[in-house]
């Protein structure tokens, strides 16, 4: 055990750990550290400290000494409308580093990482592969719906039509108060709950533990026995670079597929894969979207909240339904493979117990997941959209897009701020055929925050969500639907083509060709040369916008940040 090699090297150690409290037999114990994401700063982390404490107790009843350590992240919700939202993917880089501080100045045996959300779930993922030690991870599930199955998503949009005067203010009061009835990640298929499932998806979860209910007995049953596991794993040696491989990534890539997972699962992934020395391109979430069959009836693209899901049958239930496509030989947490944690569930009464469920909430399985014959959609969730405005790619959720636009030539409308761009779609400047970008947005450019409340205004617009697209460098919450295609790369911060649109550009989207390109000029269509050569023009004479940011952890993020399609991750 590397512990007790570095007891030998240290001789403070045992006396600064008497000194928590530890006993004399507790420093010869295999010793694990149990990190998560514990405060008081939203109701996905605020939890956490149980699951922290019932996982301690695994590790203790299987002979084993833990240590809390804590990085408490931020909640997107409520950084949005302001330029907090800025440090959030930061934010992400951020844990990840203190992860690896806290594993590397104080080596341990092994490890649980207990997270729940947009940027936790994603930085534990990645710390997990750069530190390398036997590891399992731990989701801090889903909250309650509220009255009639109001979920936090419908928030964006009730906003934008208070400010419209489509509902009263009383009407939206009521909704603010009543979103959120519980601790745990919002309850819809957004990135929190998205990354949940990929952190299963991948092998670093018990079985059937993503987006479990937060307030559930069954979650803490999880905690505990991931304690118990992980001295498992950490006396066998197994670790996450075992377990992980290309095959895992590809696996949960199918499953994303298969939920219509969220578009900012397309910076997270790529950057996990990296820490885990695979690289990850979003060709290959494009290549194994098409033809996929898209099963899950949840929000913000479907009916049902997400704590739905777990009654369904969870992951194990959609990785039974597209089996066909897994690797099902790839390694997980348990020490067995994919296929025999499937085949371990169905004996076990694991689905018996999930169909209690969901005849205590009226609904079947089949409601929620549907069967792989009988698909919403057979075409995956997301789509890479290449051209002359995008060379590394662009992304859109096309099951959250109306048909519509998959095919439509629209008129720039470029604005260097998101403030700039709400304000012309709230007070009509906006009109039907236009593309409205957003840029100077990426992760050089401010941080690649959000741009949830321009996209919800548009898409609870009855004619312009119908009718015009929102472009951006940036990226879109997990809850965003609509015409929304972001992560726009190079961004514009690195002079990427979206920094050359002109007003009154002509822009294609093909969703099912993938193409983004800037095809005219002033309404007027040109050819492809005639468009390279005015773009050439514009690039001589484009120059750089000042930095942002000048001091701080923005500045450091802005100036070592890749693009939004490599991950967005500081190298």
């Amino acid at each position: 055990m590397i512990s007790q090699e570095i007891r030998k090297l240290a001789p403070e150690q045992d006396p600064l750990r008497m000194g928590m409290g530890w006993t004399v037999e507790d420093l010869s114990k295999p010793q694990i550290m149990i990190e998560s994401t514990f405060g008081d700063s939203h109701p996905g982390s605020a939890h956490l400290l149980e699951l922290v404490d019932r996982a301690a107790d695994g590790v203790k009843q299987a002979g084993g000494r833990p240590a809390r350590y804590f990085a408490t992240d931020i909640c997107d919700g409520m950084a949005q409308g302001h330029d907090g939202i800025n440090y959030s993917l930061a934010s992400r880089d951020t844990i990840c580093s203190m992860i690896e501080i806290h594993a590397g100045a104080t080596p341990f045996d092994g490890g649980i990482f207990v997270a729940s959300c947009d940027k936790a779930v994603p930085a534990h993922l990645m710390g997990i592969g750069r530190v390398n030690m036997p590891s399992i991870l731990v989701t801090g599930g889903v909250m309650d719906a509220g009255p009639d199955l109001l979920t936090l998503e419908q928030i964006g949009k009730y906003s934008a039509m208070c400010q419209r005067g489509e509902i009263t203010e009383e009407q939206l009061t009521y909704y603010k108060q009543h979103a959120c009835p519980s601790c745990g990640a919002c309850s819809f298929m957004g990135t929190a709950s998205t990354m949940q499932v990929m952190g299963e998806a991948l092998g670093l979860m018990l079985p059937g533990s993503a987006l479990m209910p937060a307030t559930c007995e069954d979650l803490r049953d999880v905690a505990r026995r991931a304690g118990e596991q992980v001295m498992r794993l950490a006396q066998a040696g197994l670790k996450p670079r075992d377990i992980v491989t290309r095959e895992s990534f590809e696996n949960a890539i199918m499953v994303h597929a298969a939920i219509s997972g969220s578009t900012n699962s397309l910076i997270h992934m790529p950057a996990i894969a990296h820490e885990f020395g695979i690289e990850l391109d979003a060709e290959l979430f494009d290549r194994m979207h098409r033809g996929a069959h898209y099963l899950l009836d949840i929000r913000p693209a479907g009916k049902w909240p997400a704590q739905y899901f777990y009654y369904a049958g969870g992951v194990p239930r959609i990785m039974e339904e597209i089996k066909s496509m897994l690797h099902l030989d790839a390694m997980t947490v348990t020490g067995k493979t994919l296929g025999e944690n499937l085949e371990e569930l169905r004996a076990n009464g694991f689905y018996d117990k999930c169909d209690e469920y969901c005849a205590a909430h009226g609904v079947t399985r089949d409601d929620v997941i549907h069967p792989f014959d009988k698909a919403i959609g057979t075409d995956g969730a997301i789509a890479i959209l290449k051209g002359n405005l995008a060379p590394e790619g662009a992304v859109i959720k096309h099951t959250a897009c109306p048909k519509e636009m998959f095919q439509a030539t629209l008129r720039a409308r470029p604005f260097d701020s998101e403030e700039e761009a709400i304000d012309a779609v709230l007070t009509h400047k906006i009109q039907p055929g236009d593309a409205v970008f957003i840029r100077y947005e990426g992760p050089k450019g401010s941080g690649m925050p959000e741009m949830f409340y321009t996209s919800e205004a548009i898409s609870s617009d009855k004619e312009l969500g119908r009718s015009i697209a929102l472009i951006t460098d940036g990226r879109f919450s997990g809850a965003s639907t609509g015409p929304s295609i972001g992560h726009v790369s190079p961004e514009a911060a690195s002079g990427g083509p979206i920094a050359l649109v002109e007003e009154g550009d002509l822009i294609r989207i093909d969703i099912p060709a993938r193409v983004l390109a800037i095809v005219g000029v002033n309404g007027e269509e040109k050819t492809p040369a005639e468009m390279e050569a005015i773009l050439a023009t514009r690039r001589a004479k484009w120059q750089p916008k000042p930095a942002k940011y000048t001091s701080g952890v923005l500045k450091i993020f802005s100036e070592h940040a890749v693009s939004p399609m490599q991950g967005g991750y500081m190298k």
